[in-house]
């Protein structure tokens, strides 16, 4: 006996929500819900396109409208830090940077920091002022200034 289709859309809401907690990415769990809408349009007796546009639009607008909520509030995985405010900050080489020998520390913000060349491989001499342009973990891609 096949499947119906709203068998069908129930299978696929479930495969949607074991997506969605494998990846955890807030994108999967909007079409598990298109699917449940679709499923309850297929229980009523609708016609396969209106239960495939049921599922797109709900779907769709789910996606464009509450996936930026949820993942700001939802998703909140990073620690703010006052790191990133060093970047366009002029420092000090402590250490001369040296990228082939993975060496240089600078002075920015009364902070010591490990520091690499953005540009390649050019060592920086010490005491020179570079300008921190990424931050990259704990080091500090410079320039010079």
């Amino acid at each position: 006996m096949p499947l119906s289709f709203f068998q069908i859309w129930l299978i696929l809401a479930v495969v949607f929500v074991i997506v969605e907690c494998i990846t955890m990415g807030l994108a999967t769990v909007w079409f598990a819900i298109g699917c449940l809408v679709a499923a309850i349009c297929a229980g009523l007796g609708f016609p396969f396109p209106v239960q495939l546009i049921a599922f797109l639009v709900v779907s769709l607008c789910l996606l464009a409208f509450t996936r930026p909520w949820a993942k700001k509030y939802l998703n909140n995985r990073l620690t703010a830090t006052n790191a990133d405010r060093l970047v366009g900050q002029i420092g000090i080489v402590t250490i001369p940077i040296d990228n082939l020998h993975a060496e240089g520390q600078i002075l920015v913000n009364g902070s010591y920091w490990t520091a690499r060349n953005a540009k390649g491989d050019e060592i920086i001499e010490k005491d020179a002022q570079v300008k921190v342009v990424e931050l990259n973990g704990a080091k500090c891609l410079v320039e010079l200034s």
